[in-house]
Formats: C-alpha cells, structure tokens, sequence
C-alpha cells in the first residue's frame, strides 16, 4: 500500500493553535486523568499517622488561631456572622485557590521526566490538580456545613441561609479558574527562572493578608481607610468576600453584580493567558528545565 494513502488514527505535532484546548484529546486521556487524581489525592498524607483527618484539621485549627488573635485580641468585628464561622469559611475557600495555584505552578518542573518520555495532553496535569484538590475541598466544606447547621439552630437571627448559597459553586469555579490561570502563567515562568519558585512561597504568605481572609473588606474601610484601596483593587479579596456573602448574605460584608461580573471576565482572561503561555512552553521547556 502507498505510504500516502495511510490514514492515522492519531497525528501529534508541534504546530498548534495559539489558544488550544482539545477537549476531544483530554477526553480520550480521561483514564490518565483519573489516575492522576488519585495519585494526587493519595499521596498527600500518605505514610502519615492521621491521614486525611488533617484535610479537617488543618483549616479547622487556623480558623481557631484567626478567631483568638484576629477576633479576641485584635478586636476585629466580623458582625452577625460568628467570627470562628466567619474565619473558617474565608480560610477553606483560601486554601483551595492556594493549593491550585501552587500544585499549578510546578507543572513543568515536577514533571519534566515524565513530559520527556511519552506523549499526553499536558494540560490534564495542572487540571488533575483544581480537580484533586476539588474533593479535598468537598471534605473542608463539610466541616464548615457542620458549624453553619449548629449556628443556624442556635442563633437563627445571625446565620439565614437564602437564594445566594447557590452561588457558593459559582464561586468555586471561579477560584478553580484563578487558581489555574495563574498557575500556568507562573508554571511557565518557573521553566527559566528558579527564583520564581521560593518567591511564589514568599507572596502567597502576604497575599492571603491582602485577600480579605482573616477580616471582612468593611471593616478594613473603617479602621484604616488610607490602606483600603489595596485590597478594594485585589480580586481575590472580593471572591473571598463573594464567597463569605453566598454563604451568609449580610449587609456587613461588600457585594455587587458590577464587581461579580468583573471577577468574571478577568478570571477568563487570566486562564486564556494561562492556556497560550502554557502551550507556548510546553514545546521547548525540556531545553531549560
């Protein structure tokens, strides 16, 4: 038979779009998709004593910590919502931005031995992460579900769940789109520069102050209003604050249509970004990893 008159199953090659996202590839791919959430998920506590009790004791310890120094001691006001409700809602939507951003950002470099052997759609790796880390986030908000049905029932005047709780998913989607925008942008930047890696650490430590977590952005605009406008510009202290008003809906936390919307379409922007970058990066990383 010709040579030219061969028909492939399958044809892999370096041209590509320059927004490329072949969801028909990642779906022939799903069993490689699947493993690697398991392994994500597996392997995170493994050989430890308490196993996945720290996916509830991690969040539920640092919202004890906010509440004595933020609430107690530093005399923040979270207002009807109770502060270790308030603190523990803020952190467990927290974590999960951070641990998609970090678990995205090092695509390339903790898996270049397997990126330089065999062939798979790359971008089910940075996705197996927003998805490994979407069950662990399934496990947190269940310990937030736990103290929102205690409050309801002891104090029915300060927690009044309504419509918005519907838009707690909207919500996580958006932080799962931040979280893997901005990790393929840096995840690329991380190829050349090792640098990027330890400041990364570094900047989520002050992000997470300037992302509205351990207070409400009202209360930020009474007590130092001359700082305000540093977290009023970051997005992500208003998906923190968005995601805290789907839960609670109360005046003393800061929502509107107009910001929701912009959250929106700067996350799609970030995450085409992300996807051109990484794309772009995929090609010649092995070179400078």
């Amino acid at each position: 038979m010709n040579r030219k008159d061969e028909s492939w199953l399958f044809e892999i090659s370096s041209k590509r779009k320059l927004i490329d996202l072949n969801f028909k590839e990642i779906w022939r791919y799903r069993d490689l998709l699947v493993l690697f959430v398991k392994r994500d998920i597996v392997t995170v506590y493994k050989q430890t004593v308490l196993g996945p009790l720290w996916f509830f004791i991690q969040p539920l310890f640092t919202s004890v910590i906010f509440t004595l120094i933020f609430n107690k001691v530093a005399g923040i006001d979270t207002g009807a919502i109770p502060a270790l409700l308030f603190n523990l809602s803020g952190i467990t939507a927290w974590n999960y931005f951070k641990v998609c951003l970090n678990g995205t950002a090092s695509t390339f470099k903790t898996n270049k031995g397997i990126f330089g052997k065999v062939y798979f759609p790359r971008f089910i790796v940075p996705l197996s992460k927003v998805i490994s880390n979407l069950v662990k986030l399934g496990i947190q908000l269940l310990i937030v579900a736990g103290f929102y049905v205690y409050y309801y029932y002891t104090l029915p005047d300060m927690v009044v769940p309504d419509w918005h709780l519907l838009l707690v998913p909207v919500y996580i989607i958006i932080m799962a789109i931040y979280g893997l925008g901005l990790g393929m942008i840096i995840s690329t930047m991380t190829t050349k520069y090792r640098d990027v890696s330890i400041l990364l650490g570094f900047a989520m430590q002050l992000l997470m102050y300037l992302s509205a977590v351990p207070y409400p952005i009202k209360a930020l605009k009474t007590k130092v209003p001359e700082f305000a406008w540093v977290v009023d510009y970051n997005p992500l202290a208003h998906i923190i604050e968005g995601f805290r008003f789907a839960l609670f809906e109360t005046d003393d936390l800061q929502f509107n249509w107009v910001i929701f919307g912009g959250i929106v379409g700067l996350g799609a922007v970030l995450f085409l970004i992300g996807l051109v970058l990484f794309n772009r990066t995929e090609k010649t990383f092995i070179d400078t990893v």
